[in-house]
């Protein structure tokens, strides 16, 4: 599947999913448009397996990509420990309609 480049360069983009994903982990909910939010998913599902998996190196290879420590703990105890269980499909997607300013279509992405 190939990646959405969200109208911005690489180290842009990358920027852009780091800090997204550091709210999404943190918050459990936020609210974004529709092609940040799919993009968002794929790299939240990633780190949340990561945190499923509990090792060091998950740890590590965590942090090197959440910008904040803090989230990273929380994500290897409390959300590693709700997800257990359950094999992907660990966000959900719920439409909201269009921005009052540019039309963008926005959406809600949260932690299931």
């Amino acid at each position: 599947m190939a990646q959405s480049k969200i109208g911005r360069d690489s180290s842009a983009r990358k920027a852009l999913l780091r800090s997204m994903v550091t709210s999404l982990l943190r918050h459990e909910r936020i609210e974004t448009t529709e092609t940040k939010a799919k993009e968002l998913r794929r790299v939240a599902e990633q780190m949340i397996t990561l945190g499923k998996r509990g090792d060091l190196h998950a740890r590590r290879q965590a942090l090197a990509f959440v910008t904040d420590e803090g989230v990273v703990a929380k994500l290897f105890s409390e959300i590693a420990e709700k997800y257990a269980d359950r094999n992907g499909g660990y966000t959900r997607i719920m439409k909201l309609g269009p921005r009052k300013g540019d039309a963008a279509p926005m959406v809600i992405i949260e932690l299931v």
